[in-house]
């Protein structure tokens, strides 16, 4: 375990798919990765639209056995580690390996106060004026509550 290799990502402010595509490389080439402030990170488009996209896509059930699936998460650490499995090569064991060395985190655990974080400038979301959605945002729209808030 002491010569693994393991990379902190801060994911504030950072768009998902751009951050998930350098993760995902990460752990193919076996590092693991781990990422924090997951419910910060942001999905570009219009808040409505991708809400709406979003839902559309949960409500999607089997209509001869709903207890079936497919079941979609609401949290946003395991949204967001859900996206970057459709960036590894899932169903061979190297993408299932990989998605093993991923792990997403909301906040930063103790662990990793002390530890350098990198900040991907090139997925960072430069204008903050355009349309965009936090996941964290997303996640309560969809019907996630935090028991922190409650």
């Amino acid at each position: 375990m002491s010569t693994e290799k393991v990379k902190v990502y801060d994911a504030e402010n950072m768009v998902v798919g751009r951050l998930g595509a350098k993760a995902a490389k990460a752990a193919i080439l076996g590092e693991t990765v781990v990422v924090v402030n997951a419910e910060k990170a942001i999905i570009t488009g219009k808040r409505r639209t991708v809400i709406e996209a979003f839902k559309v896509k949960f409500d999607i059930r089997t209509s001869y056995k709903p207890s079936r699936g497919p079941f979609h998460e609401r949290r946003p650490d395991k949204m967001v580690r859900k996206m970057f499995r459709g960036m590894l090569p899932w169903p061979t064991p190297r993408g299932k390996a990989a998605y093993k060395r991923i792990k997403v985190y909301i906040g930063v655990p103790e662990q990793y106060i002390e530890s350098e974080k990198i900040v991907l400038e090139g997925a960072k979301y430069r204008s903050m004026t355009r349309k965009f959605i936090t996941v964290g945002d997303l996640s309560h729209e969809l019907g996630w509550r935090n028991p922190e808030v409650v």
